[in-house]
């Protein structure tokens, strides 16, 4: 199936900003790779970046094609189980840019067509390799401040003005929580695995805005509280993390520079590529305040994981399961923000309110 020489040959469906400044240069960068065909409407933009490389207008042109092994969707959300579907029933595996699909029982549709495919299916979770969180699941793991009690997690940005793009209006797949929430839920479940209860609370504060851009939930653990947090009018004074243990407290004030340097043009794994300027603080019963060194993030390891996994049919760096977990929390999260009440998330079965 693989290319000569086992390169596994890639065709990525959009080329707009994730497919653009994620999939491409990481696709690229990482070894065992060729990037061989893009599916997008402006070919000229590809071009203008990849001069030669084969464009079609049609994703099921590409999906088609003899010369793929692997489909990767950069595509609208609403596109998501659709095109992954179509990828898989034509013998490809597929890597699906988060949010998976528009809903758990999507999420569920796409991985049975993978288990009756024999393909791998992943969700494109980049995140679990930044900076910030390594260091924070690095603490975390070696017990430095004991039991953790409260975690919090945010990813707010200033952005004031609603844009004209899909994202931001009433479209199927729109809104904050779709965009930001399964990176949020993910690294959340990775350090605590899945919660017994969702509160959560969602809010449209920007002027014009029609879907929501500001979001509040709170994940339940007994009694450890995980809040997950995400707006577009914090123009400053927060933090990416903060996490109360019986032993200490961490906090991470600045966020992984990964994305900025690909938005710059920087290449993934050039020098100084994930290096993180901002150490971690750790607060420690006695008033010390010392800094913890972080490690460099390098999400070109999520595309070495699937590279790795391919040829013996593995699970990949986000297996079936996990995504499924992530769908079935931000799922939980939308119906508890609708009434009010909290909602048990469950990945097999509908979700129940409290």
């Amino acid at each position: 199936m693989m290319a000569g020489g086992g390169e596994i040959r890639v065709g990525l469906i959009g080329y707009g900003y994730a497919g653009r400044t994620f999939h491409a240069p990481l696709i690229s960068a990482t070894g065992g790779y060729r990037l061989t065909a893009i599916a997008s409407r402006d070919a000229a933009r590809v071009h203008a970046d990849l001069p030669g490389l084969a464009v079609e207008a049609d994703p099921l042109a590409l999906i088609n094609r003899d010369d793929i092994d692997l489909v990767v969707l950069a595509s609208p959300n609403e596109t998501h189980r659709p095109l992954a579907e179509a990828a898989l029933a034509s013998g490809k595996h597929v890597v699906v840019d988060k949010p998976f699909t528009l809903d758990l029982a999507d999420a569920r549709a796409v991985v049975a067509a993978a288990r009756r495919a024999g393909r791998i299916v992943s969700v494109f979770q980049n995140r679990r390799w930044d900076s910030d969180f390594l260091a924070v699941r690095k603490a975390i793991a070696d017990g430095l401040i004991g039991e953790v009690r409260h975690f919090e997690s945010h990813i707010d940005r200033f952005r004031p003005q609603v844009r004209p793009r899909w994202r931001e209006q009433a479209v199927p797949g729109a809104g904050l929580w779709l965009d930001l929430g399964p990176h949020l839920v993910d690294q959340a479940l990775c350090l605590f695995g899945m919660p017994h209860r969702v509160q959560a609370n969602f809010a449209a504060q920007r002027k014009g805005a029609v879907v929501e851009d500001w979001v509040h939930v709170i994940l339940d653990y007994g009694p450890r509280r995980v809040i997950l947090h995400a707006g577009m009018l914090a123009c400053g004074g927060g933090h990416r993390f903060v996490a109360h243990g019986d032993k200490g407290t961490l906090v991470k004030r600045f966020a992984d520079i990964q994305e900025d340097q690909l938005r710059a043009g920087m290449r993934p794994g050039a020098t100084g590529w994930g290096e993180d300027p901002d150490a971690m603080l750790h607060f420690d019963p006695s008033g010390t305040i010392r800094d913890i060194p972080v490690p460099a993030g390098d999400h070109r390891r999520y595309y070495a994981e699937l590279r790795d996994a391919l040829p013996g049919g593995g699970d990949g760096p986000v297996p079936p399961g996990a995504a499924l977990a992530v769908m079935a929390v931000i799922e939980a999260a939308s119906r508890s923000s609708r009434s009010g009440s909290a909602v048990v998330p469950h990945i097999d079965g509908p979700d129940k309110a409290d």
